[in-house]
């Protein structure tokens, strides 16, 4: 018995060594090699953000399918692959990390145990959710692309980042609803699905798993049928609420439920050519399985105990099994369901004392808590500012002193330049004496060519008034005369006239 186990278990060691899951880099368009998942190999427009990683998971050496991981909410935005359905068979659930996304230096280009992961990968869980974080809590890892829809490798879905938070009973009823679908209106209507490309996402609320991974709001599929002149679109939502069944939109009125108002499909996945009767059935299908999910819902309500019944009608024969089990499960029923009451409500009692007991215990302990950091705090404050006081006043000692010393100095100063003043004013006097003494012959010396200047002007003045004189005076001589003469001319040149 051990040897098929320790062969099965290495046969799944070396599957998973083939996986691969390459990070796309911010320069990188699209998501590479794994563009082929979405129609018109154009990835959605206007869902990926700065917190979101691009990942195009291979196995095999072939690429599997294609993740926009969320690195604030640790899940994944949206897994899209194509719808082509495997063989039947199951698989061991390995749950994988993807060493790149926490450390991007990793040489690791694998996914990798998460065992394995935590002494070759620096700051795992840092920007990833882990195994760990969905222990002792109330959610499941539940599949985004999950496994009975993936083709022939399955284990290539079994990565933390093709996974959200889900309740077993939303699980179950999330993977019947696919399984549904997929069997019975999506692949039929679209010839054999090669032509199907299938966008599975969550949206995020404001609830988290240990504060770290972000449970959804409702997850959503698209579906875009690209077959030539008789493609269609749809869409479905289905909340969180255990109470919720799926719903079916148009894919524009889902991608105004959606964070940014995304388009999902290029043009909308051809809208203007859409089969309006392959929608129609679908339509038809829609509504069987939503009927069924609330009859499961239904059942599910009204009996307590389902696997109890299950093994209680295991145990009897088979014809016994047949006549009596409807009316002896309506009689156990009956008969044990006020004690299945009571237990409940007595253990929802209990739960609720512990849990109130537990919360008041932790609110005091807290509080002392708080109340002891809060004295140490002020006590560690006020010490300090203690010594803090005390050495300013220490340092401040030198800076008091060195000030003492300056203003002396400064007096002292003031001092001796008033007894210099004094002296320089009391020496003033005979030095301007004797200044004005040897000046004396300097002034002297330089007044006589002064002086003689003035006398040879005096002199010159003399004797151009002189001159002046002597030549006015004869001048006037010479014209009283020439006058004279001018008469006694005239007079004899009259007489001289007059005898004739």
């Amino acid at each position: 018995m051990g040897t098929p186990r320790w062969l099965a278990l290495g046969s799944l060691l070396a599957l998973a060594a083939l996986l691969e899951g390459r990070l796309l880099g911010e320069g990188e368009a699209g998501f590479g090699e794994c563009d082929k998942f979405f129609y018109a190999e154009t990835p959605p427009a206007g869902l990926a953000a700065d917190a979101h990683v691009k990942i195009c998971q291979r196995s095999e050496g072939a690429e599997r399918f294609a993740t926009l991981y969320s690195l604030r909410d640790r899940i994944p935005v949206y897994s899209a692959f194509r719808a082509a359905r495997p063989a039947p068979g199951g698989t061991e659930q390995r749950w994988l990390v993807e060493p790149q996304i926490d450390d991007p230096n990793s040489s690791l280009v694998e996914v990798i145990n998460e065992a394995e992961a935590i002494t070759s990968v620096n700051n795992l869980g840092n920007k990833q959710a882990l195994n760990t974080d969905y222990l002792d809590s109330d959610y499941q890892r539940g599949q985004l692309y999950p496994f009975p829809l993936s083709s022939d490798f399955q284990v290539a879905t079994f990565t933390l980042t093709n996974s959200v938070p889900m309740t077993q009973s939303f699980q179950e009823r999330w993977y019947m609803n696919l399984n549904s679908l997929m069997d019975r209106a999506l692949i039929p209507q679209c010839g054999n699905g090669e032509d199907l490309y299938i966008i599975t996402g969550a949206v995020p609320s404001d609830r988290k798993v240990k504060d770290k991974v972000t449970v959804p709001e409702f997850v959503w599929l698209a579906a875009c049928c690209a077959v030539p002149g008789g493609g269609w679109a749809m869409g479905f939502i289905k909340h969180t609420r255990d109470s919720d069944i799926i719903e079916d939109v148009m894919v524009k009125d889902l991608e105004k439920l959606l964070p940014f108002n995304p388009q999902l499909f290029q043009n909308n996945c051809g809208e203007t050519e859409q089969d309006t009767e392959k929608m129609k059935k679908i339509l038809e299908v829609v509504n069987q399985v939503q009927d069924e999910e609330r009859m499961v819902q239904s059942q599910e309500s009204s009996s307590p105990l389902p696997s109890t019944r299950s093994k209680r009608s295991a145990l009897l024969p088979p014809e016994a099994a047949k006549g009596s089990s409807s009316f002896l499960g309506k009689l156990m029923g009956f008969i044990a369901a006020p004690f299945i009451k009571i237990f409940q409500l007595i253990y929802y009692l209990v739960v609720a004392i512990l849990k109130n007991i537990v919360y008041f215990l932790w609110y005091v302990t807290k509080q002392v808590i708080n109340g002891i950091e809060s004295c140490l705090y002020r006590l560690g404050s006020a010490t300090i500012s203690y010594f803090l006081a005390i050495g300013e006043e220490l340092v401040s000692i030198p800076w008091k002193v060195l000030k003492v010393m300056v203003r002396v100095i400064r007096a002292i100063l003031r001092i001796l330049c008033c007894l210099l003043k004094a002296v320089c004013r009391v020496l003033s006097i005979p030095v301007r004496v004797l200044v004005d003494v040897a000046s004396f012959p300097v002034y002297t010396m330089s007044a006589i060519p002064i002086v003689c200047r003035d006398i040879t002007v005096g002199l010159g003045g003399t004797i151009s008034l002189f001159f002046d004189t002597a030549f006015g005076t004869m001048g006037g001589l010479f014209q009283v005369f020439f006058s004279v003469l001018k008469r006694i001319g005239s007079k004899v040149t009259f007489d001289n006239s007059g005898e004739l």
